[in-house]
C-alpha cells in the first residue's frame, strides 16, 4: 500500500501538471515554437520552472526543475536561464503564483513595427484588454537571460500584470499559471487586432474606461 502524499507534495504535483498542461496548450496554439518560452509556479518551499531549452509542448512534469527559496536547483532538469526574472516577480508580489513567457508572434511583431508607447505597448481598444491585462510596458532589448531585464522587471512587478520584452515577447504573471496564461492570450489577441486593423482603431474613451473600473474593478 502506497504512502499518502503530504499536502505540500500533492500541491507540487498539481503545479507540475498545470505547467505541463498550459505549456502544451500554448504550444499547440503556436504561442510558442521550438524550445522558446518558459513557465514557473510558486510553491511554499520554492519554485518550479521549466528546464532550459525545453519545448513547452512536450514537458514531462517529473523533469520540471525545482529550486528552493534561496534559488538553489534541487531537482529536475537544469532551470531556465530566466530564473532570476521569475524570482523578482515573486519577490515583489506575494499574490502572484504563476509566470508565463512566450515568443508570441504578434507581440514580437509589435515590438518590431513599433509599440503604441513605451509605458503602454497597446492602447485600450477592447474592454477585456482593460479588464484582464491592463498597462503593459516595453522593456528595451537585452540578450536572453540578461540580468538587467530581471532588475527592470523588479521595479515594475507590483504595479503591472506583465511586460513586453523587445524582440523576445511577453512575460505575464498571475495568481496561478492558468491565470497568467489567460492574460497572455488576451494580450496576444489584442496585438493581433491592432496590427491587422487599418486605420488604427481609436482607444476606449476615459468615460468608457471609468465604467469598467466602477463595474468590474478594472486596473487602468
Amino acid at each position: 500500500m502506497s504512502t499518502p502524499l503530504s499536502s505540500a507534495d500533492a500541491a507540487e504535483n498539481r503545479a507540475r501538471e498545470e505547467i505541463a498542461r498550459i505549456g502544451a496548450d500554448l504550444y499547440q496554439r503556436r504561442y510558442t515554437v521550438g524550445s522558446a518560452g518558459n513557465i514557473s509556479a510558486r510553491l511554499d518551499d520554492g519554485w518550479l520552472i521549466t528546464p532550459t531549452d525545453a519545448c513547452l509542448g512536450h514537458l514531462d512534469p517529473a523533469r520540471i526543475a525545482k529550486v528552493d527559496r534561496d534559488g538553489e536547483w534541487t531537482s529536475g532538469d537544469k532551470p531556465s536561464k530566466t530564473l532570476a526574472l521569475h524570482r523578482n516577480v515573486y519577490d515583489c508580489n506575494p499574490a502572484m503564483h504563476g509566470v508565463v513567457h512566450t515568443h508570441s508572434t504578434h507581440l514580437v511583431a509589435l515590438t518590431l513595427a513599433g509599440v503604441w508607447q513605451p509605458a503602454d505597448v497597446l492602447p485600450p481598444i477592447t474592454p477585456y484588454y482593460v479588464m484582464k491585462v491592463g498597462h503593459i510596458p516595453l522593456i528595451p532589448y537585452c540578450r536572453p537571460g540578461d540580468p538587467r531585464v530581471a532588475e527592470r522587471v523588479r521595479g515594475l512587478a507590483n504595479g503591472v500584470r506583465g511586460v513586453l520584452l523587445e524582440r523576445l515577447g511577453p512575460v505575464v504573471w498571475g495568481a496561478s499559471v492558468s491565470e497568467a496564461a489567460w492574460a497572455l492570450e488576451e494580450l496576444e489577441e489584442t496585438a493581433r487586432l491592432w496590427l491587422m486593423t487599418t486605420p488604427r482603431p481609436a482607444p476606449l474613451t476615459e468615460v468608457q474606461i471609468e465604467e469598467l473600473r466602477t463595474t468590474f474593478g478594472a486596473r487602468w
